[in-house]
Parts: structure tokens; sequence; C-alpha cells
């Protein structure tokens, strides 16, 4: 589930800051119109609900965090010509549309999520191209895509080590995967996945890890690590913040890196190399 995030009025501002809308809150600690209503925190309900309920207006408001992901990892990818790519937890299809637009190859989009995937559906260029299913067991057969892309997904996810075995299994040798979700830094300064609707501010649940964490899964199921890079802010997001009325939060935001991407390559050899070495070992 492509995911936005929401800082809680706990954090460290002490203010309510919900990047999803990026749109001024009633709540927001020190305005004048500040209620008793906003001293409650933020509910958290289970992914599946909390992605049905955001569905139908997660495409309606700009996004800092999804802005920087986009603008910096869209320099990462390489060539698309003639690949077979995945979109791992689609959501609304932001990524899949990219992708698709770029080379010839198969492009699909995986979600677990039927209302995320309703809002995918209704986009031309990626309808007929969208798959209901878990991550932990995918459908499809073994070495069919050359790249994945698992946008702001992982801290959804219940096993990780099972779904890097999964990719193991459907992509080819070679192949390369990225991910991004919410950087660590930023979950400890408070920064949480989550929105605002007619029930009030609410945050889905999620278990976050480290950099390491994510390394070391990758890397036990076969993928080598060529990068992983913390993103902060910066002077292209400010003009999504002012939008919302939110350029005071603009310095704090931009103090502590906010997003993790990360780039893996799957090296096999390197995969047999390792199991036979634990075999010896025993």
């Amino acid at each position: 589930m492509d995911a936005a995030v929401y800082r809680s009025a706990e954090a460290e501002s002490r203010e309510s800051v919900n990047l999803q809308s990026t749109t001024l809150e009633p709540g927001d600690v020190g305005s004048s119109n500040y209620s008793a209503a906003s001293l409650v925190g933020p509910s958290c309900v289970s992914v599946e609900e909390g992605y049905e309920r955001w569905a139908p207006t997660y495409d309606h408001a700009p996004n800092p965090l999804l802005h920087l992901e986009e603008r910096k990892l869209s320099a990462l990818l390489p060539d698309l010509s003639a690949k077979h790519v995945l979109d791992l937890a689609c959501g609304t299809g932001r990524w899949l549309e990219k992708l698709a637009a770029h080379g010839d190859g198969l492009r699909i989009g995986v979600d677990f999520s039927a209302g995320m995937l309703r809002v995918a559906g209704r986009k031309e260029t990626i309808r007929g191209r969208l798959l209901r299913a878990d991550c932990h067991t995918l459908p499809f057969r073994a070495s069919v895509f050359d790249l994945v892309v698992c946008s702001f997904a992982l801290g959804h996810i219940r096993n990780l080590a099972v779904v890097v075995r999964e990719l193991a299994r459907v992509t080819k040798t070679g192949a390369d995967v990225f991910v991004s979700d919410l950087h660590p830094e930023a979950y400890a300064r408070g920064w949480r996945t989550g929105f605002r609707d007619s029930g009030g501010a609410t945050q889905i649940e999620v278990s976050p890890r480290t950099a390491e964490e994510i390394i070391r899964a990758f890397y036990s199921g076969g993928f080598e690590c060529l990068t992983h890079v913390p993103l902060c802010l910066g002077e292209p997001e400010k003009p999504i913040f002012a939008r919302g009325g939110k350029s005071h939060l603009f310095p704090r935001a931009c103090q502590a890196p906010a997003v993790l991407v990360c780039h893996f390559r799957l090296d096999r050899a390197a995969t047999t190399g390792r199991e036979q070495l634990a075999e010896v070992e025993l």
C-alpha cells in the first residue's frame, strides 16, 4: 500500500501535521481555534481498514514525501525498455502509471487493498494491469520480472523474509529491486502513516524497521544492496507546505531524513555460495 505520512500531536513540534493533505487542521496546536477534541490522539486501525477508508481521497492532495521520493528515485531507475516490471503494493497506481509510460515490456501492479485497486482501476493507462494479491504469496511463475518497485509499504509487511523470498522467486538473476519507506529517524521523531477523514485523525498500523534490518533481510534472500540513501525534504517540496498553509513547519521538517530508498540486485550465485557455506559450517 503506497503510503503517505501523518505526524501526530505527540511529535516534538507539538503540532498535528497531516503530510498527506498538507492542509491546515483545526486541531493545530497554538491556533486560536484549538479545541478539546484535538487533545484526543489519533485512532489506530488495521492496514486493510485504513486503506479502504483512505482510498477515495488518497490522490486528492499533494504530498511532500511522495514528491521527494519520486524526484530522487526516478533518477535511480535504469532504462525500462522491454523490461518486465512489478509495482509491489501499488496502491492507487502512482508508480505503475509512471512505469507504464516508459518501455514496452510487461507492467503489473499488485496490492491487497480492494479499495486502493478500485481507484487504480479507473486510470486508463493501467487498467487491466492490476491484481489483488498478498505480497507474501505472489501469483506469478518464477523468474518473470527484471525490475520491482515497492514504495512506502515495508512497514505494512508482516514477514519481510517471506516477501523477499517471493521476490527472489519471481525476479530474474540480476533484477533490480527498489524499495522506499519512511526513514526510521522520521518515525522516531513522531511521523506516522495515516490520514484524516470524517472520523478524525487515523493512523494505520505499521511495524517500522531499521535500514540494517531491511538490508539484512534482502541479503539473506539473495539480494546485494547497491545503495541505501536517506532523503531529506528540500526546496522542491517547499511549495507543497506553502499551499497547505504550513510553511512554518518546513524548516523543522527538513532537519532529519524523511525517506529511506534502497536499491537491491538479485545475485543467485552469491545466494548459492552462502547456502553451501552454511551447510559446511553445520
